[in-house]
């Protein structure tokens, strides 16, 4: 049997980088720019082209730690660069200068903005529903805590933590970025205050939402579908926020089950892949439709 090949073409492109220590590189999602930055004792994003030409460099200050995180928008539209001073900057793909800057205050006292504060609530267990030894997946004492989101009245002042700045990599500065599909929503957290995700109206330019956790969050993902931000803490539930509602769910296994990262399917598919130390599982979520 004799296979046909069309022929094609492949072109290479070398070039160096005006970097001191090139630290990280993205693609645009359109595959039209590539976006490089320096260390993070060197302030410098830099963008080239497909053919290696240099578009444009940016640097929003000097003799400070600077980048921590980027993150392209969906649209490739916006280039946001998270920095060591708590602050989000916003390019735009025309001239690649900031547009906006998201600043992270301890305090909370715009009224337009919703802070979402978990509470913990323990729930009695009467002692005649217990068998000893009790069965595996039953807890052990009195008292099961169940968490919930309760919408918190501002001034808001959230938990901060004291980095140690004599650290290689103090917990300062924003960490994680991340677009919801529609490139509408910016989810962002600050490592200083590690309980707290940000969630920003990027058509507003305004800050839309926060949640303060009871425990550092891990990481958070978005649905890639819909506006529906997943979150995990270490714990044995799954966070979900989205523009109509925000929710603390139990993972539904036996025994003890931290979940300590989290993906979508692919798809959306309403289904999330859940993995603790040891073990994982596909959990599927219930919608509307369900029912």
């Amino acid at each position: 049997m004799v296979m046909g090949f069309n022929s094609f073409l492949v072109s290479l492109q070398h070039f160096e980088t005006d970097t001191q220590d090139l630290t990280g590189i993205d693609w645009a999602p359109n595959g039209c720019v590539l976006a490089v930055w320096d260390t993070c004792l060197e302030y410098k994003v830099l963008l080239y082209s497909l053919d290696g030409r240099l578009l444009s460099s940016y640097s929003a200050y000097e003799w400070s730690l600077g980048i921590k995180s980027v993150a392209w928008s969906p649209s490739s539209q916006f280039l946001t660069i998270g920095s060591y001073d708590e602050k989000v900057r916003i390019l735009n793909h025309v001239t690649w200068k900031p547009i906006k800057e998201l600043v992270h205050a301890a305090t909370i006292s715009n009224t337009k903005t919703m802070v979402y504060r978990e509470v913990d609530k323990c729930q009695s267990v009467e002692p005649s529903q217990l068998t000893f030894p009790p069965p595996r997946g039953t807890p052990s004492s009195l008292f099961t805590v169940h968490s919930k989101y309760e919408l918190v009245e501002g001034p808001v002042t959230l938990r901060t933590i004291k980095p140690d700045t004599d650290r290689a990599n103090p917990e300062l500065g924003i960490g994680m970025l991340a677009f919801s599909p529609d490139n509408r929503y910016l989810a962002t957290k600050n490592d200083n205050m590690p309980c707290c995700v940000w969630i920003w109206d990027i058509q507003k330019m305004r800050l839309s939402v926060v949640l303060e956790q009871t425990s550092p969050v891990r990481t958070f993902h978005w649905d890639p579908v819909q506006p529906r931000l997943a979150i995990c803490t270490g714990n044995s539930k799954v966070y979900l926020w989205s523009p109509t509602s925000c929710v603390s769910v139990q993972v539904p296994v036996e025994g003890t089950f931290n979940v300590l990262s989290l993906a979508w399917h692919p798809l959306g598919e309403d289904s999330l892949l859940l993995m603790s130390k040891d073990h994982l599982c596909i959990c599927y979520l219930e919608t509307e439709e369900d029912h």
